[in-house]
């Protein structure tokens, strides 16, 4: 579902597809192909004006990476603001800091598994 995405959000979806970070590469790595989850994630997904790491419509969540420009105050509150409007749309946002992707994606996995069950 691509809510009112415009074509400037899916050529930078596209865009950021072709420059994921080593942490988002660490993370699709468990989520592509269905391997884990048993169901269809999408990386770099748009979502009414913003775009999200990765995406997954059978269970409506998104999963975002933080890196450390994340704990600046303006950055925390634009992400506050914009989780607000993803989920207003129904979708559920998870959040893991590039850390515990690369330092403890066993929790990564198991708390995104632990949320799908839900």
């Amino acid at each position: 579902m691509f809510y009112g995405a415009s074509r400037n959000t899916f050529e930078k979806a596209h865009e950021l597809r072709m420059n994921m970070t080593d942490t988002e590469k660490t993370l699709w790595n468990v989520l592509k192909n269905r391997q884990v989850f048993k169901a269809k994630f999408r990386r770099q997904h748009p979502i009414d004006i913003f775009i999200v790491d990765f995406y997954c419509h059978k269970y409506k969540l998104a999963i975002e990476l933080d890196g450390k420009i994340h704990l600046k105050k303006e950055i925390r509150s634009y992400d506050e603001g914009r989780r607000h409007d993803i989920e207003k749309l129904g979708i559920k946002i998870l959040r893991f800091t590039n850390k515990q992707i690369l330092t403890d994606i066993n929790s990564v996995k198991k708390r995104i598994l632990d949320e799908i069950n839900a």
